[in-house]
């Protein structure tokens, strides 16, 4: 009996600890999701890992600018529309994407990717690329502490909003 005590002891830690790993919502960069609902019941859903400040400098110091970026942490952020969608004057086919973006001063691109399934910071290269759109760049109310992405929603009509530090990055999402 005691030939198995120590190995049953051992599955059940490792048992303890993959379940801990896998609880997503205890990382400091948690799980979080946008979605957009089109008034024709479409949508577009984003799943993203949250960053935060922490007294950082976020845009042009840990986020480079110029450089493309995961737009979150952990796993890559996941762009699924279930219909065909325009957004920023380009058209996107139903489908699910990786999105990057590349920060500037005044200035992002919102880079969708037709290849799924990278670790974070695994940008595919331009030959990925579905479509690189201009966001528009305007700064918050007050800090943000925790990346945030969202939809401010209207009929057939979408604006997806990156929001961290100090800075707000806008593209239109239409139908």
């Amino acid at each position: 009996m005691k030939k198995f005590a120590l190995p049953t002891l051992l599955l059940f830690a490792l048992a303890i600890v993959a379940n801990a790993q896998q609880d997503k919502s205890r990382r400091p960069s948690p799980p979080a999701s946008a979605e957009c609902k089109f008034s024709d019941g479409k949508s577009v859903k984003i799943d993203y890992s949250s960053p935060r400040a922490k007294g950082r400098k976020i845009f042009g110091g840990l986020v480079p600018y110029g450089q493309v970026w995961r737009s979150g942490a952990n796993e890559a952020t996941t762009f699924v529309t279930d219909s065909d969608v325009v957004v920023g004057g380009q058209k996107v086919p139903a489908g699910s994407y990786t999105i990057f973006t590349v920060p500037e001063a005044s200035q992002w691109s919102l880079v969708i990717s037709k290849k799924t399934g990278e670790w974070g910071t695994d940008y595919p290269g331009p030959s990925e690329d579905l479509a690189r759109i201009p966001m528009t760049v305007s700064k918050t109310s007050g800090p943000v502490e925790n990346f945030t992405i969202s939809f401010d929603q209207g009929g057939s009509k979408c604006t997806l909003n990156m929001d961290w530090e100090n800075t707000r990055a806008s593209v239109d999402v239409t139908k």
